[in-house]
């Protein structure tokens, strides 16, 4: 069992050329350590003086794989289909961010805030979420199979088709939240508040 304050990721971040598929295409645009520092200072500027003043982060297709985003202010960012795998996002602040199709999976995300986060077809496997306040987040198709959620807070939000395999939701709230057509096998809901979700279609 994972212990809060006791998990341990790859904190090695990686930055070399853009990745090339077979076909010659660019598939993610990779980041260096201080181009990251400064895209995340122009954007702080950005979120606390409510866009007039410094730049919005625009972290699409990033390779961000085992960065250290502990603690960032990444609020309306956009890290659409980002690669944030193994990444440390502990207490980071992601509310309103567009993280659809990102790869997320093995990311620490205990305690992150991520209130009306898009994360349509995110991937979250075996993610760390413990205290994650998830409420008004879209999840639609999101893979959370074996992904840690124990106390999430994930109250209201849509998780309509996601696949919650192997998911430890013990004491989560998700309470009012959209379940259609979940896939809930092997799922741990021990104490979860389930009052009022949409179950219907769920296995």
């Amino acid at each position: 069992m994972v212990k809060k304050g006791n998990v341990k990721f790859g904190m090695k971040f990686l930055y070399e050329n853009l990745t090339v598929n077979e076909g010659g295409t660019k598939t993610m645009r990779k980041i260096s350590k201080e181009e990251l520092k400064q895209i995340l200072e122009k954007h702080k500027i950005y979120i606390t003086t409510s866009g007039k003043e410094g730049e919005r982060a625009y972290l699409n297709r990033a390779d961000l794989r085992g960065a250290d985003l502990s603690g960032a202010d990444l609020s309306r960012a956009n890290l659409e289909g980002a690669d944030l795998s193994w990444a440390n996002l502990r207490g980071a602040y992601l509310s309103r961010a567009d993280l659809s199709r990102a790869d997320l999976s093995r990311a620490n995300l205990s305690w992150a805030y991520l209130e009306g986060a898009y994360l349509e077809e995110a991937n979250l496997s075996w993610a760390y979420l413990e205290g994650a306040d998830l409420e008004g987040a879209n999840l639609k198709e999101a893979n959370l199979s074996w992904a840690y959620l124990e106390g999430a807070y994930l109250e209201g939000i849509n998780l309509e088709g996601v696949n919650l395999r192997g998911a430890d939701l013990k004491e989560a709230n998700i309470k009012e939240a959209n379940l259609e057509g979940a896939y809930l096998e092997g799922a741990d809901l021990k104490g979860a508040n389930l009052s009022r979700a949409n179950l219907s279609g769920a296995n």
